[in-house]
């Protein structure tokens, strides 16, 4: 029977995705096949995409297993820097301080990329407008119901209902977080002075759960509720999601293609394929897009291991970026590929 990624089985909502799969591998000098174990842990932004990855390799590797565990990436980075964990994944890679308590050397490798949501819980059509200024004080619990007449301003003829704005954000050490806080520090001083950018901030208002998972399972069943999370979880979940204004004055739903012209803009530097923009210029461009990374050592005492990696890893660079654009996340530019394969490479075994 086929595996079958169908919104029945709520995949999107579960807060530890564990998946085990099988890479063929054959010993030197027979043909006898070992089985080979790798565990990693991380970010929730992609764990949809690596769930799909998992399930589409196990089918033509079924000798190595992966356990990939959805824990946010503030856990997963403290587990790589543990040696806990054969590889991780991270929304905001890993910062030089990070990296220099890893005695094994780190090599982070830009796997996929997708869109930051404004997703909420209103009986009003998909696409309601944000200005800059009202999402910045939605978050700030400056702007706290939905009638708000700075909302209905750029939303005429849309009968905004008498309800609490209910602000849903995470608890977890959170790449997506950090994200969107680096966002909101880029287009307000006010939110930079007072509340700030971080994996972990002190929200000033506003409910927490765990994982994007969680977030999306609040705004499911809270009315008047907003929060931020990856693209995929609003889509696959049905959530209505904000049209937000970006940079050129300009309402953009996020959509694969407004994401794509604001990751046009990004230019991964040659030495640790790591950048970001914080506020697109693109007259079309959404303005929260970043690329996700996924966390390997440089060295590894098992070749094996070192070598079942990397080839997962090849696979996931070529024919994994093919359920990119169908599950709502990006596909990586040639030229990207090209630069991940080389850092890839770096991978001692």
């Amino acid at each position: 029977m086929s595996v079958q990624l169908s919104s029945k089985r709520q995949a999107y909502l579960l807060p530890v995705i564990i998946l085990s799969l099988s890479v063929a591998s054959c010993t030197i000098g027979n043909r006898n096949r070992e089985h080979i174990s790798l565990v990693g842990a991380g970010a929730s932004f992609p764990a949809p995409l690596y769930q799909r990855w998992l399930l589409d390799y196990n089918r033509k590797n079924p000798n190595v297993e992966i356990n990939y565990q959805s824990i946010g990436s503030g856990a997963g980075v403290q587990h790589f820097i543990n040696g806990t964990v054969d590889f991780a994944a991270s929304d905001v890679a890993i910062t030089k301080q990070q990296a220099a308590q890893i005695k094994r050397g780190v090599i982070a490798l830009p796997i996929t990329a997708g869109s930051i949501v404004l997703a909420y819980n209103l009986d009003v059509p998909n696409g309601l407008k944000l200005t800059r200024q009202v999402y910045k004080d939605i978050f700030l619990g400056k702007i706290t119901n939905w009638n708000n007449p700075k909302i209905a301003v750029a939303n005429p003829g849309l009968n905004l209902p008498n309800l609490p704005i209910v602000v849903v954000h995470r608890t977890d050490g959170s790449g997506t977080t950090s994200v969107m806080t680096q966002h909101l520090s880029a287009i307000s001083p006010e939110w930079k002075s007072k509340v700030g950018a971080g994996k972990a901030v002190a929200w000033p208002v506003g409910i927490g759960a765990k994982g994007n998972e969680g977030v999306t399972a609040q705004l499911q069943q809270i009315p008047g509720a907003i929060g931020y999370v990856e693209y995929v979880y609003a889509t696959r979940n049905k959530l209505s999601v904000a049209a937000l204004e970006n940079k050129s004055g300009n309402y953009i739903i996020p959509t694969p293609e407004s994401a794509a012209r604001t990751l046009e803009a990004v230019q991964l530097p040659p030495d640790n394929l790591i950048a970001f923009i914080t506020d697109p210029m693109g007259a079309q461009s959404y303005p929260i897009v970043t690329y996700t990374w996924l966390l390997t050592y440089e060295q590894y005492q098992d070749p094996v291991k070192a070598q079942a990696l990397k080839n997962f890893i090849d696979w996931a660079l070529t024919e994994g970026q093919k359920s990119s654009l169908e599950l709502g996340y990006l596909p990586l530019s040639k030229k990207v590929v090209l630069q991940v394969q080389s850092a890839t490479n770096k991978i001692a075994k």
